[in-house]
C-alpha cells in the first residue's frame, strides 16, 4: 500500500480507504472482520457519516486494537432520530449526536471532524456563523477533533471550502461520470438513469475545483469512485462501456489535491479487487484509452486529466508534472513561489521539451502537449 499526504493536515492516509456506508447490511462480527481485513491490507482510513449504533459501534469494536494507525473522518450533523438518517443543524440534535459517535469510535477523538454534507450555498451561508461552526471550532480547540473537513457533492461548495482557510480537507465524489455534470445541489441528478448527452468534457467548475484544492493544500478523499457500482456495467455506464476498480481508482487517484479513494465493500473478495489497484501494472490501470475509445465518448476536450498516458519521454520530463504546476500557476495574477519551486525541483522541465510529439500521438484528449510545454518554459522561466 501506498501512503499520501492528505492536505494540510499532514496525515499519511492509505491510497485505497474504506467508505463504511455499507456495514449494517451485514452480522455485526462480518463487518468487524472485514475492516480488520482492510486494515491487514494497509487500509488506515475510514469514513462514518452513518449515525446508526450498529455501524458506529462495528468501526469502533474493529478499530479498537490499534485506533492509534486508523484515521476516522467522523461527521458532525448526522443524527439518528426516531430510528432513521436524519441531516440536521439543529445544536440539540447535533451534540449528542456527535457525543454518541465519539463514545462508539472510542480513543477520546475523531481525527477529521466533518461539516456533514453541505450541498446548498444557502446551507454553507448559514452555517459558516452561528452556533453550529463555533461547535466545530471549539471541538478543533479542545482537540477532540484534530482536523476540520467538510463533505460535500457540490463543486461550487468544495471551491468554497477550498478558499475558506480553515478546513483542511474534503470528502468529495469523485469518478468520471460524475466529472461531466455541471454544479448541482441535487444530490438524485448523480443517480440518474442516464446523462444528458450534450455533456461534452469534464465540467469547468470541477476543474478548477480540483486546481484549488491543490493550490490551498486541501487535501481530498473520495466518496463515490465507482458511481454505485454503475461504472462496472456497460450498460448503466454513460460511457457505454465498462471500468474496472482499478481504473476508477486510478481515475481519482490522477485529480490534483486527491489523497485517498473510500471505496465501499461487502466482502473480504471486493477489498482484495481494490487493493490489486497497488500492484497492478499501467495497461491495468489505463482508463484514459476506454474512455477516449468509448462508444458514447464525452470525455476529453484538449484538457490535460495528468494521467501519464504520455509517458515515456525522450527528455525524461514529467509531463503530467509540468501541466499540474502549470495549471495551478496560471490561475495566479503571478506564479506562486510555492509552485516555482515545486518547478524548479523537477529533474526535467519544460524547456528541454524537444517538440518530437511522440506523447501527443499517445494523449488520449487530444492535449497539444509540446505548445504546452512551451508555454510553461516561458511562465517559469
Amino acid at each position: 500500500m501506498r501512503y499520501r499526504r492528505l492536505g494540510k493536515t499532514d496525515l499519511m492516509v492509505s491510497e485505497v480507504g474504506f467508505g463504511g456506508e455499507w456495514l449494517e447490511r451485514h452480522p455485526k462480527e462480518d463487518s468487524v472482520r472485514l475492516i480488520r481485513y482492510a486494515h491487514e491490507k494497509g487500509v488506515n482510513i475510514i469514513d462514518c457519516w452513518m449515525p446508526d449504533p450498529k455501524s458506529r459501534d462495528i468501526i469502533g469494536e474493529a478499530i479498537a486494537p490499534c485506533r492509534d494507525e486508523w484515521f476516522v473522518q467522523g461527521h458532525i450533523g448526522s443524527t439518528w432520530q426516531n430510528g432513521q438518517y436524519v441531516r440536521t443543524r439543529d445544536m440539540d440534535k447535533v451534540k449528542p449526536a456527535f457525543e454518541d459517535l465519539l463514545r462508539r469510535i472510542g480513543g477520546g477523538y475523531i481525527d477529521l471532524g466533518m461539516i456533514h454534507y453541505v450541498d446548498q450555498e444557502s446551507d454553507w451561508d448559514a452555517r459558516m456563523n452561528g452556533p453550529f461552526i463555533e461547535y466545530v471550532h471549539r471541538l478543533h480547540e479542545a482537540g477532540v477533533i484534530r482536523h476540520i473537513g467538510l463533505s460535500t457533492h457540490n463543486p461550487i461548495i468544495a471551491r468554497k471550502a477550498a478558499r475558506a482557510g480553515f478546513i483542511e480537507m474534503i470528502l468529495f465524489s469523485v469518478n468520471p461520470a460524475y466529472d461531466l455534470m455541471p454544479p448541482t445541489d441535487n444530490l438524485e441528478n448523480y443517480f440518474a438513469d442516464s446523462y444528458d448527452d450534450s455533456l461534452a468534457g469534464v465540467d469547468p467548475v470541477r476543474v478548477e475545483m480540483y486546481k484549488l484544492c491543490e493550490q490551498n493544500d486541501v487535501g481530498i478523499t473520495c466518496m463515490k469512485p465507482f458511481a454505485g457500482g454503475r461504472l462496472f456495467d456497460a450498460a448503466s455506464s454513460p460511457f457505454g462501456v465498462a471500468l474496472t476498480p482499478a481504473q476508477c481508482i486510478h481515475y481519482c487517484l490522477t485529480k490534483p489535491a486527491v489523497a485517498s479513494v473510500l471505496c465501499g465493500y461487502d466482502t473480504p473478495d471486493q477489498v482484495d479487487a481494490a487493493v490489486a489497484y497497488e500492484t497492478c501494472g499501467d495497461a491495468e490501470r489505463d482508463y484514459a484509452s476506454v474512455l477516449a475509445g468509448a462508444p458514447r465518448h464525452t470525455f476529453g476536450g484538449g484538457e490535460c486529466a495528468y494521467c501519464g498516458h504520455c509517458k515515456p519521454c525522450p527528455a525524461d520530463i514529467d509531463i503530467a508534472m509540468v501541466n499540474k504546476l502549470y495549471d495551478l500557476a496560471v490561475m495566479q495574477p503571478q506564479v506562486p513561489e510555492s509552485v516555482r519551486q515545486h518547478y524548479n525541483s523537477l529533474a526535467h522541465r519544460a524547456d528541454e521539451c524537444i517538440g518530437c510529439k511522440g506523447c501527443e500521438s499517445r494523449c488520449p484528449f487530444g492535449v497539444q502537449v509540446a505548445q504546452r510545454m512551451q508555454k510553461a518554459a516561458e511562465l517559469f522561466g
